[in-house]
C-alpha cells in the first residue's frame, strides 16, 4: 500500500511539472492595444500602441499618431473599461515617439490640452522637433517642460540615448532606443522594451538598409538576436507600408513586403530561421485602405516563404505575447 501510494505521488508530482511548465510555456509577457495601426490618409487610425506587462495597467504608448478616437474604439469594444478620460489621463504612464512625423504624433499634440503630466521619451533629434515645430506657442500651446516660453510642464522630455536601458517612470517596464534610418539624414527609432526577462520590439517607420544605404536595421539585428536564441523577445512590430510594386526612388525611409522579407532574412541568419519563425512579426503603419488592405496583407503573406509568422493588428483589439 505504501508503495503504491508511492508511485501514485510521483506520477502526481511528475503531473504536477508537467501542468506548471505547459502553463508558463503559454503565459503571456506583455499586452499591447493598438489605438491606431496605418500609415497616412486615415487620421482615426494612425500609428499608436499602448503597451504594458500582463497583469498591469500602467501602460506606455508607443508613438501616438491617433490616441482619443483609439481609446473610444477600444472601450466601445470593451477592451478597456472606464471612460477615455480615465485612460489617458491614469492609464497612459508616457509616450515613446520613434519620430515626429505627424501621423505619429497628431495623437499625443491634440490631447495635451486634457493630458496628465508624464514624460515623454524620444533620441534629442526627434524630441528638437517636437519642440522647434510643434509645442512653439505659433503651432500649439508649449505644454512641455522645453522650448518657447512659458513653458506649461505638462509633459517632461526625456533624451533617450543609443542602447541605453531606462526605466520607464510610472510602469515595470525598461527602454532600451537604438537609431534607424527613415529617409535620408531622417533618424526614427527602435525601442526594445523590457519587463523581467521579457522583451518587445517596436520600430518606427524605417527603411531597408540597402535602400537607406545605412547599417541600422543591421546593428538591431545583432542587438536582438541573443534574445531570440533566448526564446526571451515575445514580438516584433515593424511597418510595411507599400506594395512591392512601389519603385524604390518613392519609399521615402519605408518597406514593402519583399523589403522587410530581405531583413528578416538578415536576422534570421544572426537568431537562426527557427528561433525568429517562433517571433510573432507585427505589421504596422500598412498605407494601404479599403479593397487595397487584404492586397497588401496577401501580398505579404505570398513573399512570406520562409514561413514567419505575421499578425495583422486591429485597432482597438488586445494582443498577448
Amino acid at each position: 500500500m505504501i508503495k503504491t501510494t508511492g508511485i501514485s505521488f510521483i506520477y502526481f508530482f511528475i503531473l504536477c511539472l508537467s501542468t506548471l511548465s505547459a502553463q508558463q510555456k503559454n503565459a503571456h509577457s506583455f499586452k499591447v492595444l493598438p489605438l491606431g495601426v496605418k500609415g497616412g490618409l486615415d487620421e482615426s487610425n494612425l500609428s499608436a500602441y499602448m503597451i504594458a506587462p500582463e497583469g498591469s495597467d500602467n501602460y506606455i504608448c508607443a508613438d501616438a499618431g491617433t490616441v482619443r478616437h483609439g481609446i473610444d474604439v477600444a472601450l466601445a469594444g470593451k477592451a478597456l473599461n472606464g471612460n477615455a478620460d480615465e485612460v489617458l489621463k491614469a492609464q497612459i504612464k508616457g509616450y515613446l515617439i520613434s519620430h515626429a512625423h505627424l501621423d505619429h504624433v497628431a495623437g499625443l499634440i491634440m490631447n495635451s490640452p486634457e493630458d496628465s503630466k508624464k514624460n515623454i521619451y524620444a533620441l534629442p533629434s526627434v524630441a528638437a522637433v517636437l519642440k522647434d515645430k510643434y509645442f512653439t506657442w505659433k503651432a500649439w500651446a508649449n505644454f512641455t517642460n522645453e522650448g518657447d516660453l512659458p513653458h506649461l510642464d505638462k509633459y517632461t522630455y526625456v533624451y533617450l540615448k543609443d542602447q541605453e536601458k531606462i526605466a520607464l517612470a510610472g510602469t515595470e517596464m525598461q527602454v532600451t532606443a537604438l537609431p534607424l534610418s527613415h529617409g535620408p539624414s531622417y533618424e526614427s527609432t527602435a525601442f526594445l522594451i523590457s519587463h523581467g526577462n521579457s522583451s518587445l520590439l517596436y520600430l518606427g517607420d524605417t527603411g531597408a538598409d540597402r535602400i537607406e544605404k545605412s547599417d541600422d536595421l543591421q546593428q538591431l539585428w545583432a542587438y536582438i538576436a541573443p534574445l531570440i536564441k533566448k526564446q526571451q523577445l515575445k514580438a516584433i512590430f515593424i511597418e510595411t507600408s507599400f506594395f512591392d510594386k512601389q519603385p524604390e526612388k518613392l519609399l521615402f525611409g519605408h518597406l514593402t513586403p519583399q523589403l522587410l522579407m530581405e531583413e528578416m532574412g538578415k536576422l534570421a541568419e544572426l537568431s537562426g530561421l527557427d528561433a525568429l519563425k517562433k517571433v510573432p512579426i507585427v505589421i504596422t503603419h500598412m498605407k494601404s485602405f479599403g479593397e487595397t488592405a487584404p492586397e497588401l496583407a496577401a501580398e505579404l503573406n505570398k513573399d512570406n516563404v520562409s514561413g514567419f509568422k505575421l499578425v495583422f493588428p486591429v485597432q482597438g483589439k488586445f494582443l498577448l505575447f
